[in-house]
């Protein structure tokens, strides 16, 4: 018999992995505070819940894909949360990129009260979500881990448990160090070409089968050329991030200059006007320095 699942977060990653899970005949409850997301999901044939607390009654698996870690841990313990409503047993799946502290945390807290938790971020953007192809990385108990696997290769095509409580968490982050900083490497590079008059499309062709191709330089490029900036991967969401990923590195004491410098670009994005840009957008940061842009050739 197929677990009844819940999903607490309807945004651009929670609305498909959502919708996957129902097409592969889960009986899915949801909750967001968007009501219009939730009529979404309910039209495609899931149960709308008015709560957190709710969609725990009719749920085995409770994923969560929410903005930041206070979002998390009231959506789990507030007065109308998760666990207000849990039966013993269940599973909470929490895919939100928060602190890898908080997810320690709360996995200590959800399992004095008789549940378990798996933190389970994820890596491939709106793309990926939407065809089921993410990359999930999970820490947590790994009889818990392979009790709920089946589930998660509904929404992600490479799922691996990476150790435990608070171990997916810190994947991410690290994750989010090589996609950001790769994109602001490709972006320097882009403006460079453009400002010295080259053909920026020509030159992507060139490099992309040799050392500086990458997933990142695929999939961001044509959308900088097309000045395509709708999120899949929002620079706020992704400022989010590289501040959780210095204050853990502060934390266990690892230096992180990179990071640091990018994280003040983020700031500069979103000062800018530029938060709800994919991020992608950091391109803007350096097109405005230069004061060129980056396009096709008309």
């Amino acid at each position: 018999m197929k677990k009844r699942i819940g999903f607490i977060g309807l945004g651009i990653m929670g609305r498909p992995m959502s919708l996957n899970l129902i097409r592969a005949g889960y009986d899915v409850s949801v909750y967001d505070i968007n009501q219009t997301a939730v009529m979404s999901l309910a039209d495609a044939g899931a149960r709308g819940a008015a709560s957190p607390k709710e969609v725990a009654e009719h749920s085995d698996v409770i994923f969560t894909m929410l903005p930041n870690s206070e979002h998390v841990r009231t959506v789990i313990t507030g007065e109308q949360g998760v666990l207000a409503g849990a039966n013993t047993g269940s599973i909470i799946i929490d895919m939100s990129s928060i602190s890898p502290v908080v997810s320690k945390e709360l996995a200590q807290l959800v399992s004095k009260s008789g549940l378990h938790m798996l933190d389970a971020p994820v890596s491939g953007g709106e793309p990926k979500a939407i065809d089921g192809t993410l990359a999930i990385m999970v820490g947590g108990n790994e009889m818990i881990f392979e009790s709920v696997k089946e589930v998660l290769q509904v929404v992600g095509q490479d799922v691996t448990r990476v150790g435990d409580n608070g171990s997916g968490a810190t994947a991410k982050l690290a994750n989010q160090i090589i996609v950001n900083l790769n994109i602001a490497a490709m972006s320097e590079a882009l403006v460079f070409a453009a400002k010295a008059g080259i053909d920026v499309e020509k030159m992507y062709q060139a490099i992309r089968s040799g050392l500086a191709g990458s997933a990142v330089l695929d999939a961001k490029v044509p959308l900088i050329l097309d000045r395509n900036f709708v999120a899949g991967g929002r620079i706020d969401i992704n400022l989010k991030d590289m501040t959780n990923v210095m204050e853990t590195a502060h934390d266990i004491g690892v230096p992180l200059p990179l990071s640091s410098q990018l994280l003040e670009i983020f700031h500069a994005l979103k000062i800018d006007g530029k938060a709800a840009d994919d991020h992608g957008g950091i391109v803007q940061y350096f097109e405005k320095l230069a004061g060129v842009e980056v396009n096709r050739v008309q």
